[in-house]
């Protein structure tokens, strides 16, 4: 069996989740990457048979997307170019983790494809949602169609929606409580953080941030460039994590046990509706409209979280279903 397994290259949750999964594919038949996108900072351990531009959301250092620089970046031609070329009639099951290009190019051939990502579960209306406009409802639903969905999401919300993929290294991790907080979040510059956070001076804070390249201490912050060997080891033994709506580092965290305080990006629907649901298990959240992040920030310091999370070891089950159900 020929496996065709295409993967969203902006932020780290795609790959990192691809990472648990390729291997597991590889024990059906033969697994060719394609992967479109180039905001990712984990990176793939395997042989990526496709490396495609597709269309990324460029981060900004406000909080939100960068929209001159994501425009700038499309490439139109490119993208129909691509879309052309990949030999799809060559697979038996082709699986999309909300990739555009592959999943454009089985939609326009009539091909049957299988989103399957945290994306895909938002196809269910059950899933929490906060009221947003008509678009990027639309631009979720079609930026990677798929005639079949497999989703991820912290509850099993729908028949089709499985609880997190967490990586083997996650699972298997030692943890400890020294008491620091982990810092992620990629759409903010490291030098708007770091003065907000000094106003708490009686924890540490280890920040990872896109947009630094060499590590500094400025009082109670320590900044690092991205790395993930150091941020698995900073979360393991961290009191919370500070991150962004994305779903994958949410999800590590709150399957660790640690307390877990979220700020969506600005106009990103998908973290909207992340940051949405987790607010419905009683977790803080940062939205734009609050001008003032320190009172929360210290709230969220200052009080235990009460909240457990199971999320079961079920990835090798999801993918032996998806393989004997959809490959032809």
């Amino acid at each position: 069996m020929k496996i065709l397994y295409a993967i969203q290259g902006t932020g780290n949750g795609h790959v990192s989740r691809a990472r648990e999964i390729v291997p597991l594919l590889q024990q059906y038949g033969d697994v060719d990457l394609l992967i479109s996108g180039t905001q990712a900072d984990v990176k793939l351990t395997q042989e990526v048979k496709y490396q495609l531009h597709g269309f990324s959301f460029i981060f900004g250092k406000k909080g939100g997307v960068n929209h001159y620089e994501t425009w700038k970046s499309m490439d139109l031609p490119q993208f129909v170019k691509d879309m052309r070329q990949i030999p799809l009639k060559d697979y038996n099951l082709i699986l999309n983790d909300f990739e555009p290009v592959t999943a454009w190019a089985c939609k326009t051939k009539g091909i049957e494809s299988v989103g399957l990502s945290h994306q895909a579960s938002f196809q269910s209306r059950r899933v929490p949602k906060p009221k947003s406009i008509d678009w990027a409802q639309l631009v979720m639903k079609y930026y990677a169609p798929a005639t079949h969905y497999v989703g991820f999401h912290f509850d099993t919300y729908d028949d089709f929606i499985h609880t997190p993929v967490i990586r083997a290294e996650i699972r298997n991790m030692l943890t400890t409580n020294l008491g620091h907080y982990t810092v992620y979040l990629p759409a903010i510059d490291d030098q708007s953080l770091v003065p907000l956070l000094k106003q708490i001076p009686h924890v540490n804070w280890e920040v990872f941030s896109k947009h630094c390249k060499q590590s500094y201490v400025d009082g109670n912050v320590n900044v690092s460039p991205i790395n993930n060997e150091l941020f698995n080891k900073s979360l393991a033994s961290c009191e919370g994590l500070f991150t962004g709506g994305g779903f994958e580092g949410p999800a590590e965290a709150l399957f660790l046990g640690k307390k877990l305080l979220v700020a969506p990006m600005k106009f990103q629907y998908e973290q909207q509706c992340n940051a949405y649901a987790l607010k419905q298990f009683g977790l803080p959240v940062i939205w734009a409209s609050n001008k003032n992040w320190l009172p929360i920030i210290k709230d969220w310091v200052n009080r235990p979280q009460e909240h457990q999370f199971d999320f079961p070891d079920e990835t090798a089950a999801v993918i032996d279903k998806v393989v004997k159900q959809f490959a032809r």
